[in-house]
């Protein structure tokens, strides 16, 4: 029909529109009263509007226009606002989140704003006013006069200003000429068609010092380094591949080049004019990523996305990919959602961590979804990690994934040497072997850095007396506290309670005494056991802003630290030159759990922490203490490397047929006692058993391995198909018939599909 004619027939039009409620099911409105024709020619899926719901009003996205309603016209209240002249989301992302709210089973409202930045979720628009500066008319006259010959750059800026006002970043002559009355101030609205150089300084007037939202400009771009035989390889297979999608797996030895290869095909993207989404597992390891990717292209053509960021530097890299002002987007987990409506590339940094995994809310994986959105745009995806998870090994042996392999160091380093130290043989000293504070010492003294490596917090995790037997347990966890002897306190690390440290046994009024170790009192034992060396420790008791996180890493960089006691943070993904010694202190906690997918985690996290070690010219040197030295897991680990143990692992889930060789979804409730969460959970199977096939396998309900928390108790129903396809077909109608539940009303429950954490 005529366009005309288009405001007059959406006036007779059902919007349906899905809000952030827990309500599965979107909801009809009429048009807004006060559109006009050409606000409604706009009005279409995807579109952010204003609406009543309830007492409420709220943000939601429009998600189809039809004709009819099932609620009588009489009943249906109308849009009250149309927020943005766009839709903000695009019909390739809109199928994206259709995708994760059915597979996910999550109500397609909250699927939809856990996509969006909290600015978003609320009234705020993409289009907004940045601050800029304008010539005044005084100032045009002192330039028509050439007042300002001595002072050309004052000249010049007030020149740049002549053609109209202009986002150009605060400086010390900007503040003189306002001083001055010659420029002033003015609200510029940002759209578009802006230029890209004029936003890369946008914002409030400031001093021109990066805060921790935005990375340091670093304008003098660099070349690449020469590539090894084996990044050609992946590289030219990749970009020669056929065009469509296409999931890769680089396995690459930790060292060998990784990062190298993702800069090439974001380089190669760019050139044609086609957008790169970065995903990494966590925010300890964005700003080094960042570094590499702005120090190759430039900070104007970054974004990035993480939970980090205050609300308005995560709007404002949103509106950079919506806007197309961003090329290349690096985030975390959330990053996945980024509206890019050019993408060339998803690359998938430590593709197998578990961080990927969203555990509140919409319980997505962003690994996953990347997967998705690649086959959706039809554009290649690289997953890359050292240790590659077994559904991605599985996907390769099955011919799903091509294989991609870095097998070497880059620059020629040698692997480090691995060594199993059993502590039955050993003289221990606050939880380190003889052997190893002997290597420390050796290593220092050749002029090498340490890395002590041990996956728990705090000073100690147990507190007890020494007279008759009491312990510190949390009272709202079935949980010991932990030791924080510089913070003087007790701390349960489940639900964050905390109380003072006690000087004596409140039971017996005995002694006290602290039993392990934490990096805490691993990080004492060390200053006094080497006083010359400066000691740097990283956890989250110690590292709380992105700036304690530079500040340490500087350190450890410069030089300065030269022993590093740290967690998890610490294990993956940083590059330090010059470190030649690892020792692993908690290795046995991994071996012997009630979770599957305990040894290959372990597993990974000691070949991770292990390439920490040694780079270039320096060799490495790692070292893991074990009570547990003949146990199959570490002999296999060291005799035959990662892919062995991985090969043998996953013969074990095929003959127990769990994941990847199944799939599973988990049902989990919380209540105020245990009874009632397993008498839901026991409905719940009840209304599965009826519907299921018998190749599907229900087991539980079972209390959680720590069953309360936080003053609730956890239990849990999990759900095991050998195809994924019969698993969907059940919970689809299977999770509503729950939902309506009496007993579902009582208690908080959730459904987690394709499980990573079994409690």
């Amino acid at each position: 029909g005529d366009p005309q004619d288009y405001p007059q027939q959406l006036w007779t039009k059902i919007f349906s529109v899905a809000v952030d409620t827990p309500l599965r099911r979107c909801f009809d409105y009429l048009a807004p009263i006060e559109a006009d024709g050409a606000q409604l020619v706009r009005l279409e899926a995807g579109t952010r509007v204003r609406v009543p719901f309830g007492r409420q009003q709220l943000t939601g996205i429009i998600v189809s226009i039809k004709d009819q309603s099932d609620v009588s016209d009489h009943k249906l209240k109308r849009i009250l606002k149309i927020l943005d002249p766009l839709p903000v989301f695009d019909a390739q992302l809109r199928g994206l989140l259709n995708w994760a709210a059915s597979y996910y089973h999550a109500p397609l409202g909250e699927v939809m704003a856990t996509a969006l930045p909290k600015a978003l979720r609320g009234s705020a628009t993409l289009q907004t006013s940045i601050s800029g500066w304008a010539l005044t008319e005084a100032g045009r006259i002192t330039l028509q006069n050439g007042a300002l010959r001595r002072a050309p750059a004052q000249a010049a800026l007030l020149a740049a200003l002549t053609a109209g006002p202009r986002a150009l970043k605060s400086t010390a002559s900007l503040r003189s000429l306002r001083e001055k009355g010659w420029v002033e101030v003015c609200e510029l609205l940002s759209h578009p068609e802006l230029a890209a150089s004029e936003l890369s300084t946008a914002g409030a007037p400031s001093d021109g010092i990066p805060s921790d939202d935005t990375p340091a400009d670093i304008t003098e771009k660099c070349a690449g380094p020469i590539l090894s035989v084996e990044q050609v390889d992946a590289v030219d297979r990749i970009v020669q591949h056929p065009p469509g999608f296409t999931p890769w797996l680089l396995q690459g030895v930790t060292g060998s080049g990784k990062t190298e290869v993702y800069l090439q095909l974001a380089e190669v993207n760019l050139a044609a004019n086609r957008q790169v989404l970065v995903l990494v597992p966590e925010i300890g390891l964005t700003p080094q990523l960042v570094a590499r990717f702005t120090q190759r292209f430039g900070a104007e053509r970054l974004a990035v996305m993480h939970s980090g960021l205050s609300d308005a530097a995560r709007l404002a890299a949103f509106r950079d990919a919506f806007f197309d002002r961003a090329r290349i987007v690096l985030g975390t987990r959330s990053a996945i959602f980024a509206p890019l409506s050019a993408l060339g590339v998803i690359i998938v940094d430590e593709e197998h961590d578990a961080s990927y995994k969203q555990q509140e809310g919409v319980r997505y994986s962003a690994r996953d979804l990347a997967l998705v959105r690649a086959q959706l745009a039809k554009i290649p995806i690289v997953l890359g990690s050292a240790t590659p998870s077994f559904e991605s090994l599985h996907n390769v042996a099955r011919g799903r994934y091509q294989h991609l392999s870095l097998p070497r160091r880059a620059g020629g380093a040698q692997a480090p040497t691995l060594r199993l130290l059993d502590l039955r043989q050993e003289k221990v000293t606050a939880g380190l072997a003889t052997t190893s504070l002997q290597a420390i010492d050796r290593h220092l003294r050749e002029g090498g850095q340490v890395l002590l490596y041990i996956n728990r917090r705090g000073y100690a995790p147990t507190l007890a007396c020494t007279a008759c037997g009491w312990i510190a347990t949390c009272q709202q966890c079935d949980a010991r506290l932990t030791v924080h002897r510089q913070a003087d306190a007790l701390r349960c690390h489940h639900c964050a309670a905390e109380r003072s440290l006690p000087r004596q046994c409140p039971t017996c009024g005995h002694g006290l005494r602290t039993v392990g170790q934490g990096t805490e009192r691993v990080e004492e034992s060390l200053v006094e056991l080497f006083p010359a060396s400066q000691v740097a420790r990283l956890d989250r008791d110690v590292v709380r802003h992105a700036r304690d996180w530079q500040n340490t890493l500087s350190r450890i960089r410069g030089g300065q630290a030269r022993i590093l006691v740290g967690t998890q943070m610490l294990a993956k993904g940083h590059d330090f030159p010059e470190l030649t010694l690892v020792v692993v202190i908690n290795t046995d906690q991994g071996l012997f759990s009630n979770d599957f997918r305990a040894a290959e985690r372990l597993a990974q996290t000691l070949v991770q922490v292990a390439g920490r070690a040694g780079r270039a010219q320096k060799p490495g040197e790692v070292l893991i203490q074990t009570d547990y030295p003949e146990h199959p897991l570490l002999r296999g680990l060291l005799d035959g490397g990662y892919e062995a143990f991985a090969a043998a692992a996953l013969q074990e889930r095929r003959e127990a047929a769990w994941p990847p060789f199944s799939h599973l979804a988990a049902l989990r409730a919380s209540a105020l006692d245990l009874e009632r969460a397993i008498e839901f959970l026991q409905e719940a199977r009840a209304l599965a058993q009826r519907a299921a096939p018998k190749s599907l396998r229900l087991l539980g309900p079972a209390p959680a391995p720590m069953a309360r928390r936080a003053n609730r108790y956890h239990a849990q129903l999990l759900l095991e198909a050998p195809e994924r396809g019969a698993l969907q077909h059940l919970l689809g109608p299977w999770i509503e018939a729950v939902d309506m539940l009496p007993s579902a009303k009582r208690l908080r429950w959730s459904l987690d599909v394709d499980p990573i954490d079994l409690f």
